[in-house]
């Protein structure tokens, strides 16, 4: 089981980790734990370098396989045991989780002030879209929310995250702002983003503070 540090610590840009598992041919590696997201929820994975042995590696993609989190890897692969420092490519990162935490207050605006759910969506460094089901749609609903966004974003909201027991998680209004739940029964924690004042879903990527 790899250890994810982004759950707890989104601001992690460089860790040290022992190799638990090394696939030749698929050429990955498996950490005891890392700072690299596996993509998920519309936000894609990480990407940087592994150094090890006076050596390195690039990590070109990572994925959740079960309770792993598969790196792989392009030049010399680490040994099984080996130590190695996982360097992410940080600006990549970064513009990741503004752009996640920009679509959250977006969400948090269109649900609190139009009920609408979100019916899919994706994002790249500084780019992102999500689709809602409004009841109607014209420019004037466009600047009307954009206004509203802007001055969310103006009032600088913490945003913290906190992982709940399933239970408790689901004892939250409007928890899942999604149209179809997209939990999995098998989950016993929920990982929960919230932004001050204005949004709490469920949530398993990396945001800004």
């Amino acid at each position: 089981m790899t250890i994810d540090l982004f759950s707890s610590d989104s601001y992690i840009k460089e860790f040290e980790s022992k190799v638990s598992k090394v696939d030749q041919e698929e050429k990955t590696a498996v950490l005891s734990e890392t700072a690299f997201y596996p993509g998920g929820g519309g936000q894609p994975c990480d990407l940087g370098k592994l150094i090890f042995n006076d050596q390195e590696c690039q990590v070109v993609k990572v994925k959740r396989a079960g309770t792993d989190i598969l790196h792989y890897l392009d030049g010399p692969l680490p040994a099984e045991s080996d130590i190695v420092k996982g360097v992410l490519d940080w600006n990549r990162r970064f513009n990741l989780m503004r752009t996640h935490s920009a679509l959250h207050v977006m969400c948090g605006v269109i649900w609190r002030d139009y009920q609408a759910q979100v019916t899919g969506g994706n994002m790249e460094p500084c780019k992102g879209r999500l689709d809602f089901q409004l009841e109607s749609f014209s420019a004037e609903l466009v600047t009307e929310i954009e206004a509203k966004i802007n001055a969310e974003v103006s009032e600088n909201r913490p945003i913290n995250a906190a992982i709940l027991p399933r239970e408790e998680a689901f004892k939250i209004p409007d928890l899942i702002r999604t149209k179809v739940n997209l939990l999995p029964e098998s989950l016993t924690e929920i990982r929960v983003v919230t932004i001050e004042n204005l949004d709490m879903q469920a949530d398993g990527g990396t945001h800004v503070g």
